[in-house]
């Protein structure tokens, strides 16, 4: 697997996904500061895939919706805030047409899954290293959170990346996922797939990584919240994924 950049008619400079070489690990916490939707801790299988190496910037959320921005904190290198669930979704599909001659063969770009965006915020196949946040033991070195931020959001790609080459998964803004929100991992997939409620949707989405507005605590890897689908505030953007259908 290779990274591979995408290249959009009104954005400046590509955008970068890189490979996320699955296996196995353990989803969830069960020792740390946690509440009780982060247990049980189970063992997951993540098959490969592809992850955006910064969060939504605005510049390319600008590029594939016509200019339109409503994030609180603008610029063009910060993470795009004040988007719903719903918002990425549709940003999603006008990208997905945006590039349907230059994608990956059989790949389309979605949100990740909660196991996904965990798996690669602990580092995918070095995740033994066991850090509490994206890349380290020491927050600052890798997240914007309320105790360094300055109350705001900051450009992406400032702080150190995690052993993956991806940044600000700790902190700068909490990132949707394509889950449902359940209360805790009983009943959860061990394959990697989105854990979506059937024959309808659950009514809360799952949402990870802390925030710039947040506390530590919301930044580790394992910490997990929700809010309803068409909900949107300063602190919530999100990241792609990719991977063939």
């Amino acid at each position: 697997m290779k990274s591979y950049q995408v290249s959009l008619p009104n954005l400046p400079q590509p955008f970068l996904l890189l490979p996320i070489e699955g296996g196995h690990f353990h989803l969830g916490d069960e020792h740390g500061d946690l509440h009780d939707g982060c247990r049980p801790v189970h063992p997951v299988m993540v098959g490969d895939f592809y992850m955006g190496q910064f969060p939504m910037t605005q510049a390319v959320w600008k590029a594939v919706m016509n200019g339109e921005n409503s994030s609180g904190f603008p610029g063009d290198d910060r993470p795009v805030e004040r988007v719903s669930w719903e918002d990425a979704q549709e940003f999603i599909k006008q990208l997905n047409k945006l590039t349907k001659l230059s994608r990956p063969v059989n790949h389309f770009y979605r949100l990740p899954t909660e196991a996904e965006w965990e798996y690669a915020a602990r580092g995918g196949k070095y995740h033994a290293e066991g850090y509490k946040y994206a890349g380290s033991d020491r927050l600052k070195d890798v997240g914007w959170f309320n105790e360094n931020s300055g109350n705001e959001t900051k450009s992406v790609g400032l702080k150190y990346p995690n052993q993956l080459g991806l940044y600000d998964m700790s902190g700068n803004v909490y990132e949707w996922c394509e889950d449902d929100w359940h209360d805790n991992y009983d009943g959860a997939p061990n394959d990697g797939k989105a854990w979506m409620d059937r024959p309808q949707r659950g009514s809360f989405r799952v949402y990870r990584g802390g925030s710039w507005f947040g506390d530590a605590r919301g930044c580790r890897v394992s910490f997990r919240d929700f809010h309803s689908p068409g909900y949107r505030d300063y602190y919530l953007g999100f990241r792609l994924a990719s991977s063939p259908q």
